[in-house]
């Protein structure tokens, strides 16, 4: 087992393309990292550094205290488990899984034991006859888990494994996953663009965006404070609230004005982000996730703001309600590509008829499309951001 250590890595490419900035993690031994993040903000490529299957143009790579820049990837003792599982189509269950040792020229009973515990982990004993074409994908995968398992290697690097799976197949999966490397305890640095997942797996997530690292954290951590608005708006689901308001601190408390409405600034979320104290009379970017929207008649102790609701999906567990309100609102992700971030990150007019506010409701609460209703809002919970730098207000 091993500790990873990146130190000021970068990665440009022949033709210019900066595709990791500075970026420095330390994962300790037996830790599950998950880098996610959107299509192109970099997190594949500075997995595959850790793998030697990308040069570093600049910074080191250390795997358990060894600087590992300059040795291939076979000497570096890390096991990969990619996207499209790599499996032999000729060869059997037991033959794919014990492939790496055998090259190794491992004793054949050593391959023989390690085979079957692997396989016995992974639930796979019955299938060890079996070529991949008679192979479930959830079975595929657990195959390719089951050759990086029994190498017994110091670091399991996974590049998006699940996202040839459906989707009911990437819960049960992930669960799996989680649990192997629990179980294991190897140091693990798991790949994904799909937030849900990375949440659910990661005991600490990286969040990336065109190749920079935004923020490092627990999972609630990062949804419960998150450093800057590409982090507050690209974990969550749905993702969290970002309209421009102005804030105005008087004798009479401090309040929120989203266009003409009016919400009182709550002495907590003061608390949480005093930043938003130097911004008397400015505009900042106030954030609300969609639980902590409500029906008044649930929560008529606090306060409100007027919307009209435009759109519900009904999910079972809740409704998801989209709103629209006289406010100015902020987004920071639509894809990975560079100019579109950028532009995502800038002000946005309202236009007519486009939700821009979100909230999670019980299933049964009665809606009603098209009417302007009154919303409940934990003013407690808001976050706060700077209009310009993006940065949290703390």
């Amino acid at each position: 087992m091993a500790e990873v250590v990146l130190r000021e890595v970068d990665k440009v490419y022949p033709n210019g393309v900066h595709a990791v900035k500075d970026l420095s993690l330390e994962i300790p031994d037996g830790e599950f990292l998950v880098l996610v993040g959107p299509s192109g903000c970099g997190k594949t490529t500075a997995l595959r550094m850790v793998a030697g299957l990308e040069a570093i143009t600049d910074g080191t790579v250390a795997i358990g205290g060894r600087v590992v820049n300059d040795l291939t990837p076979k000497d570096r003792d890390i096991a990969m488990v990619f996207q499209n599982y790599a499996l032999y189509p000729h060869l059997t269950v037991a033959e794919n899984i014990a492939f790496g040792l055998r090259l190794r020229k491992t004793p054949k009973h050593v391959v023989a034991e390690r085979t079957a515990w692997a396989a016995g982990l992974l639930d796979l004993t019955a299938y060890l006859g079996r070529k991949p074409k008679e192979l479930s994908g959830g079975q595929r995968q657990r195959v390719a888990m089951g050759r990086a398992i029994v190498r017994e290697p110091k670091v399991f690097l996974m590049d998006e494994p699940l996202s040839n799976l459906d989707a009911k197949l990437r819960v049960q999966m992930r669960a799996e996953i989680a649990k192997i490397q629990h179980d294991l305890g190897v140091t693990t640095i798991y790949v994904t663009h799909d937030q849900v997942e990375a949440m659910t797996m990661g005991q600490r997530v990286a969040v990336m965006s065109q190749g920079v690292l935004r923020q490092v954290d627990t999972p609630q951590r990062l949804y419960d404070r998150p450093e800057n608005l590409f982090v507050a708006g690209f974990i969550g689901t749905p993702p969290m609230n970002l309209l421009e308001a102005v804030v105005t601190l008087g004798d009479g408390g401090a309040t929120l004005t989203f266009g003409e409405q009016r919400l009182p600034l709550a002495d907590e979320a003061l608390h949480r982000y005093p930043g938003v104290r130097a911004y008397d009379g400015r505009t900042v970017v106030a954030g609300v996730r969609s639980d902590d929207l409500h029906p008044v008649s649930l929560r008529p102790e606090l306060p409100t703001i007027s919307a009209r609701l435009e759109l519900v999906e009904a999910l079972g567990s809740e409704s998801v309600a989209y709103f629209r309100i006289e406010a100015r609102t902020v987004r920071t992700h639509v894809s990975g590509d560079e100019d579109a971030v950028e532009r995502s990150e800038s002000k946005e007019s309202i236009v007519a008829g486009r939700p821009n506010l979100v909230a999670s409701f019980p299933p049964r609460v009665k809606l009603q499309l098209h009417e302007v209703v009154p919303i409940a809002v934990d003013v407690a919970h808001l976050h706060f951001f700077d209009e310009t730098t993006g940065a949290a207000l703390r």
